[in-house]
């Protein structure tokens, strides 16, 4: 660590409560939910057909998902597939997100859920891969029909309105919210354990591993560059330049320190002991809000 960032840090560590005040100011500002109700027909691309709205409507419903645990994730990986190849063809950047899961999930993720001896535990691996998809699709599925948003989704699709924002900034609202929200309560609902670490890392390194596709594939389709972003949520880069605006938070600062995976594995674990559950609940909805408001800020400092 150098010596510059651990000053960054010990100063964002003084300022305490002060910083976790700004934070949360700036990300609860920045969070305006989409009505319940209101069904957008486009977001900054060129409208969806009243046909092209039902099929995501029905692309994304997973209570029609059948058989095994790996069934049910191919059937979900496909509907995924479908849904964002509507959302791409019209621009609409409601896909920033499922235009990189897409391209990751055929990939890297599904070749090693196919091969048996990619998991420790295959019938878990398939389990957590298959619970944090449909959180998504759920959400897609409430975003077309009307129905109330998990509140980092709605601030994903609100966000996706906004067509002056550079697409990479969407994007990054999009994988914050799947990664530090829904993948620690996939990993509770998975009923996940220690030893299923190993599993659950090589899933989340396959992800950060294909980063440059999906930063080539965003550049590609929406025209955005996510590679800096994208770089700050998986290494920390840019870190010293968000602590140096004031928005350093008790919480960011151990998101960077302990590492994103093993950060949102603890919690998923937590999730599950009723004792550590209400504690790691709210630490998973400040963290994700500290983190969107540092992507709003290096997206502010580089211009991106």
């Amino acid at each position: 660590m150098t010596n510059s960032r651990t000053a960054s840090r010990t100063t964002a560590r003084r300022i305490g409560v002060a910083g976790l005040l700004v934070v949360l100011s700036a990300a609860l500002t920045a969070v305006v939910p989409t009505p319940a109700g209101a069904v957008a027909a486009q977001a900054c691309g060129s409208p969806l057909s009243e046909a092209e709205m039902r099929q995501i409507t029905e692309l994304s419903d997973t209570s029609v998902l059948t058989g095994s645990t790996m069934q049910r994730l191919e059937q979900a990986v496909d509907r995924h597939a479908g849904l964002t190849e509507i959302l791409v063809r019209h621009r609409d950047r409601r896909g920033l997100l499922p235009l990189g899961l897409d391209a990751v999930e055929q990939a890297a993720v599904m070749p090693m859920q196919r091969d048996p001896a990619a998991f420790r535990d295959p019938e878990w691996a398939h389990r957590i891969s298959l619970l944090l998809l449909a959180r998504f699709l759920d959400a897609v599925h409430a975003e077309f029909t009307g129905a109330p948003v998990p509140p980092q989704w709605a601030h994903y699709f609100a966000l996706a309105q906004r067509c002056e924002l550079s697409a990479a900034r969407v994007a990054m609202a999009g994988y914050n919210a799947h990664l530090s929200v829904d993948l620690s309560y996939a990993l509770a609902d998975s009923r996940a354990t220690p030893d299923n670490a190993p599993d659950n890392f090589r899933i989340v390194d396959a992800i950060a591993g294909h980063g440059g596709l999906i930063v080539s594939r965003t550049k590609e389709v929406y025209g955005g560059d996510l590679g800096p972003l994208w770089r700050f949520y998986f290494v920390g880069e840019g870190l010293d330049a968000v602590l140096g605006e004031g928005v350093g938070s008790v919480a960011l600062l151990r998101f960077a320190d302990s590492g994103a995976n093993v950060f949102i594995f603890a919690n998923g674990l937590a999730l599950q002991d009723p004792a550590l559950a209400p504690a790691a609940a709210q630490e998973i909805d400040l963290t994700w809000r500290a983190v969107d408001a540092a992507l709003e800020v290096l997206t502010r400092l580089g211009g991106l």
